[in-house]
C-alpha cells in the first residue's frame, strides 16, 4: 500500500520516520492527512566525508561539532550561531534523538544554520570512525576530567562531542574520544547551559589557532 511505499523511499533516500498517535498528526493539520504528514528541511544535509574533503581541500584546519541528544531547537540555533562565528566548518547530528531544524531553530541560529554544513549520520559512532579515520581528533567532556578546555589541542583538526544537559554524551560515544576535558567553574552550581558551553568551547578554539 501506500504507507510501505513511503516507508520504503524514506529508507532509501535516509529520511527518518517518526510514528506518532493520529491525535498528533490532527493537532499539526487542518488538511485531510491520511495517515502521513511530511516535513521539508529547511536546510540541506551533506555527506560527512564529502564535507571534510571539501573542508581540506579548501586548506582549512577542520574544527566540527557533533550533537548527541540537544533537543531543544533554540540550543541548536544558538550552537549554530556560535559555531560559524567562531569558524566551525560543520554540525554532525544523528538522524534521530535531535531537535528538528525547523523555523524556530533558524530564527535562533539568526540564519547561522543556513552558513554552516550539517551532517545528518544514521550513527555517531560511525561517524567518529570516519572522522579517525580522516585524522580528525574527537574531544568530549567529562565533568571529572584532569584536562581544562583550554589546554585541548585545538591546532589539531578536531571534533567536539556536546551531550544532552541532562544525561550528557552517551558512554559508548564517549569511550571513543580522543581528550577528555572540563570547564571550569567559579562556583558549585550545576553546570553551564549546552549552547553557553559550546560557544566557550568554540571559542577557546579559535583563541588557540589564531595564536599557533
Amino acid at each position: 500500500d501506500v504507507i510501505n511505499t513511503i516507508r520504503q523511499l524514506a529508507r532509501e533516500y535516509n529520511v527518518p520516520i517518526q510514528v506518532v498517535p493520529v491525535e498528533k498528526l490532527n493537532g499539526l493539520t487542518k488538511a485531510s492527512h491520511q495517515g502521513v504528514l511530511a516535513f521539508a528541511a529547511r536546510v540541506q544535509y551533506m555527506d560527512l566525508q564529502q564535507v571534510i574533503d571539501h573542508v581540506v581541500s579548501n586548506g582549512e584546519l577542520p574544527l566540527f561539532l557533533m550533537l548527541d541528544g540537544v533537543t531543544d531547537v533554540r540550543n541548536i540555533g544558538a550552537i549554530a550561531r556560535s559555531a560559524v562565528v567562531c569558524g566551525a566548518q560543520a554540525i554532525i547530528i544523528p538522524d534521530k534523538g535531535v531537535a528538528a531544524l525547523n523555523e524556530e531553530a533558524m530564527k535562533s541560529s539568526a540564519g547561522a544554520l543556513e552558513q554552516i554544513h550539517i551532517c545528518r549520520v544514521t550513527s555517531l559512532l560511525k561517524a567518529v570512525d570516519t572522522l579517525h579515520l580522516n585524522g580528525i581528533k574527537v574531544f568530549t567532556s567529562e565533568m571529572r576530567a584532569e584536562q581544562n578546555v583550554f589546554e585541548l589541542p585545538f591546532a589539531d583538526p578536531c571534533c567536539i562531542i556536546m551531550g544532552d544537559e541532562g544525561k550528557g554524551v552517551q558512554p559508548y560515544l564517549a569511550k571513543a574520544a580522543d581528550h577528555f576535558f572540563k570547564i571550569p567553574m567559579a562556583g558549585s552550581f550545576d553546570s553551564f547551559n549546552v549552547s553557553v558551553a559550546t560557544g566557550i568551547i568554540l571559542y577557546e578554539a579559535m583563541k588557540h589557532r589564531m595564536h599557533a
